[in-house]
Order: structure tokens, then C-alpha cells, then sequence
């Protein structure tokens, strides 16, 4: 009898394969969508409508506030509670309508003006004036103002909340480590020490520093007719100033106004915003791969968790996951924001509709990005430093005591010192009785060699115990992440004062 024998062929049928987590061609959606679904209010087809819909409601209301436009009288308080009321009380039902009239309309935009033609028909000020809903319009003046909104909240109720985390993370991390000593590693050799402290305090500075960079870019605006110049609405109305009244308009939703467009607002903000936020994702990256190497060589354990598995095959196993999730997703999020970044400040002439579909992945970079941000603060969450061995390198590198050594011989004219100490210690072990032989030797003031003979791998580490401990004077996570990038050099000198150099004689 013969086996039977799959044909691997998936089961064909469309009703399994609606829409879920399962289903879903982007893990963002499927998978991580419990990681990134703060996202969707902002950068989903929802968040589109919905911005749209303010836009269009908020340029009516402000028409209605044009002296000139007589057509269109001011509001009285109900008729502009109706209108705020249907942004505010907009709902995913809401939004299925607009979608449903777009099947007929086969244009999205429009379909938002007929939605709110429908739902204010029954208002008696409103009906009188629907046609003014989209007035002077063209699709990329809503569009424009909706992507600009959009990522205005995405990045102020999402992504600016969890960098910070991020970044007050790591201070934490540098301030709790601030005195533990670490063998540096230039070129992957051991080099002069550190502290385990100043290392992560340098990652929580740069970071914030870039999170300060992203949050002043402006995000742009143009409400300037369907080539930029105001002809429908000079056309209509010549003697209303279009130019200050679209400008009144865009700031008045918190925007920046763009004065100099084609049909469509130039995008070059995008670019920048997303430019910038590749910079903070590389940073990241860098740190993410030191915390892995860090790991790797078990200057960090792993708090395990019950149940969890590390490999399919080797029971023993932790592996650095949330790391390597991290620098993966913001590899994914760098590429996805570079494309936007150089695609979209590019259209032909007056504008051509390549943008548009383009525009529609905004959510994917920052979607990725975000995932990565709350795999790192996860895998922080699991560290626990290894102390002994870190000691363990340290007392094994007694040759980075050489620079130490061979500066001071310097300061005191001792000939040739780089080269004695390269004699002694390139090629060869080093050990604390070889290295108090050779300072034992050394023509030098007494006070100084007794420093000298003072010295270990743990001690020294110049002023990295003050650089991480004073971490925060750099960087303001609390307010903000408000960046004090130049601390004042009396500042930081007066945090440093007590380390001197330890061979001053008077």
C-alpha cells in the first residue's frame, strides 16, 4: 500500500484568509502587532481619513471666518459644536463609510468630502454651504496637511515617549556601573581601562542627542491650490489675501507653512525627519552590538525567565535575542526610511502621483523602529553585570599600565620611555611583579613612583567614575530629553577637580 504524500500545497480558501495576525504579510501587522499597534491611530488608512476629515472641517470653519466670503457666514456655536464634534466623536464605523463611498468614487479624497456632505445634511447652517466642504482644493492640499498631522502625533504620542525610555534606560544603566572597571578594546586588543559606567553613558548622550536633532525638525505644510499659486481662489475671491490666509490656516494646526510649492508640499522635511531618525537608529545598532559582544565574552548575564527557551536544541543556552531583534528591525526601519527619504523629495514638474502610494508606507520605518527601541529596553531589562569577570580581564592585562608609566617617564625626562616600555611588554606576559620590577627601576621623583607602584588595571581609569556618575548633567530625559550637549568647561572641571594628576610635586 502506498503512503500518501502531501502536496504542500496550501488549502485555497478565501474566507480562512481574511485579515488577522496570521494573515498578515508584514509581521508588524502579524507577529509584533501587540509591540506596534500604539502606532495605528496615526500611520494607518484610520489615521489618514481621520486627519483628512479634521482638514477639511477645520478649513471650512476658518473659511466661514473670511470677511469676503460672504457666502459662507460665521458659524453659530452649535453649528461649529456639530463640526468639531465630528472630529472628535470620529469612529472606525466612520471611517468603514468613507471607505465604502470610496468603492464608488474610486478617489479617496473625495469620498471624505461626500462623507461629510452626507453627515452634516441634516445640520440646518452646515447644509447651506456643503459645497464649501474641499473649497479651492486640490487632494495634496488635505493629503499634505493629514501626513504632516499624522507624523506630528505619531512621533509626539509614541515614538519621543519610548526613545526616552530608551535613553533613561541607559543612564541608569551608566549611573548603577559608574565605578565598575572594564578592560577597553581598541581594534578588539586590550587598551587603556574604562568603566562599564562611561561606556553606556556615552551611548545615552548620543542618543540624546539625535532625539533632540529629530524633534526640531518642523513638520511642513501648503494649502496653495492645485499648482501652488492660489489661481482658483484668486479667480473666485480677488480680494482676499490667499497667500496669509493659507498660512494662518497651516500654523493654526501647528505646522510649519511652506510658502514655495508645486502641487504638492516638497517633502524635504520628510526627508530630514527620517534622515534623522537613521541617525538615532545607528547609534542604536552600535549599541546593541556592544551589549551583544559584552555578553558574548560574559561581561553581562542574562536574567532567564521560566519556561523560556534559548535553542531548539541546546537546553543550555541564553541567547542575546531582544539584541539581535533589536539591531535587525532597525537595519529593516533604516532601510525603509532611506527610500522615503530619497524618493520623496522627487516629482516631476508640477507633481506626479508616485508619491502618493509611496507615502502610504510612512508607518513601516517608524513601525520597525519602534519595535526595535522595546526589544532594547527588554534586553536591558534582563542584564545583570558579571563582575568577576570582569576583574578577571582586567587582572590579566597589566600591560596596559605601559601608557601610564611611559607618560610619566616623559614628564620627567626619562630618555627613550615608549621604547623601554615596548621592550618590556609587546610580544610578551606582563605581570603586577614585572611591573613594579621595571617603576622599581625608573630614575623618578619618589612621590611619583610611589603612585606609580599605586597604579592597577582596576584604577586606572582616569575620569570615566565622574563621566558616568555625572551623566545626567548631559543629558535631560525627564523635561524632554532637552540635550545640555556643551556641559561648560568650569562645570565639568569643577565635577572633575579631584582627579589631578597624582604626580604633581608642588
Amino acid at each position: 500500500m502506498e503512503a500518501r504524500v502531501s502536496s504542500g500545497a496550501i488549502k485555497d480558501d478565501s474566507r480562512e484568509f481574511e485579515l488577522s495576525t496570521l494573515t498578515a504579510l508584514s509581521p508588524l501587522d502579524g507577529r509584533y502587532w501587540g509591540k506596534v499597534k500604539d502606532l495605528a491611530p496615526y500611520m494607518s488608512e484610520y489615521g489618514l481619513i481621520y486627519f483628512r476629515v479634521l482638514v477639511e472641517i477645520k478649513w471650512l470653519l476658518m473659511l466661514s471666518q473670511i470677511p469676503e466670503v460672504i457666502e459662507v457666514p460665521s458659524f453659530s456655536a452649535e453649528a461649529q459644536s456639530y463640526l468639531l464634534g465630528l472630529i472628535d466623536g470620529f469612529s472606525m464605523d466612520d471611517a468603514l463609510e468613507v471607505k465604502k463611498i470610496e468603492r464608488v468614487t474610486n478617489h479617496d479624497v473625495k469620498a471624505v468630502e461626500y462623507f461629510l456632505k452626507q453627515k452634516c445634511q441634516s445640520q440646518p447652517e452646515i447644509a447651506k454651504v456643503l459645497e464649501f466642504f474641499h473649497f479651492a482644493c486640490t487632494s495634496e492640499d488635505i493629503n499634505n496637511l493629514a501626513h504632516a498631522l499624522m507624523l506630528k502625533e505619531a512621533m509626539t504620542k509614541v515614538m519621543f515617549p519610548t526613545m526616552d525610555k530608551l535613553v533613561e534606560a541607559i543612564c541608569k544603566l551608566a549611573k548603577a556601573n559608574a565605578s565598575v572597571s572594564m578592560l577597553s578594546r581598541t581594534h578588539g586588543q586590550p587598551a587603556s581601562p574604562t568603566t562599564l559606567g562611561k561606556e553606556m553613558a556615552i551611548f545615552s548622550v548620543r542618543l540624546s542627542r539625535e532625539r533632540q536633532e529629530i524633534s526640531q525638525v518642523e513638520m511642513m505644510g501648503k494649502f496653495a491650490g492645485a499648482v501652488g499659486n492660489y489661481n482658483a481662489h484668486i479667480v473666485a475671491y480677488p480680494t482676499v489675501n490667499w497667500p496669509q490666509i493659507a498660512e494662518q490656516f497651516v500654523t493654526s494646526l501647528g505646522l510649519k507653512f511652506n510658502p514655495y510649492v508645486t502641487q504638492i508640499e516638497t517633502h524635504d522635511y520628510m526627508a530630514k525627519l527620517y534622515y534623522a531618525i537613521i541617525r538615532f537608529n545607528n547609534i542604536l545598532i552600535d549599541f546593541d552590538r556592544d551589549i551583544w559582544g559584552y555578553i558574548s565574552v560574559g561581561y553581562f548575564k542574562q536574567i532567564t525567565k521560566a519556561g523560556e527557551i534559548g535553542s531548539s536544541t541546546m537546553p543550555h543556552k541564553v541567547n542575546p535575542i531582544d539584541f539581535e531583534n533589536s539591531e535587525g528591525n532597525l537595519g529593516k526601519a533604516n532601510e525603509d526610511l532611506t527610500y522615503l527619504s530619497m524618493k520623496l523629495p522627487i516629482s516631476r514638474w508640477q507633481r506626479d502621483l508616485t508619491d502618493s502610494t509611496v507615502l502610504r508606507n510612512m508607518g513601516g520605518g517608524l513601525g520597525h523602529s519602534l519595535l526595535a527601541y522595546k526589544s532594547a529596553l527588554q534586553g536591558i531589562g534582563k542584564l545583570q553585570v558579571n563582575e568577576a569577570r570582569l576583574s578577571e580581564d582586567l587582572n590579566q592585562a597589566w600591560e596596559v599600565l605601559a601608557e601610564p608609566i611611559q607618560t610619566v617617564m616623559r614628564r620627567y625626562g626619562v630618555p627613550e620611555p615608549y621604547e623601554k616600555l615596548k621592550e618590556l611588554t609587546r610580544g610578551r606576559a606582563v605581570t603586577k611583579e614585572s611591573i613594579r620590577e621595571f617603576i622599581e627601576g625608573l630614575e623618578l621623583p619618589e612621590e611619583a613612583k610611589t603612585h606609580l607602584l599605586k597604579l592597577t588595571p582596576h584604577s586606572y581609569v582616569g575620569a570615566a567614575v565622574e563621566l558616568a556618575k555625572t551623566v545626567d548633567s548631559a543629558v535631560n530625559v525627564i523635561n524632554g530629553s532637552e540635550v545640555l550637549e556643551n556641559m561648560s568647561l568650569k562645570e565639568l572641571a569643577k565635577k572633575l577637580s579631584h582627579i589631578v594628576a597624582p604626580y604633581e610635586t608642588g
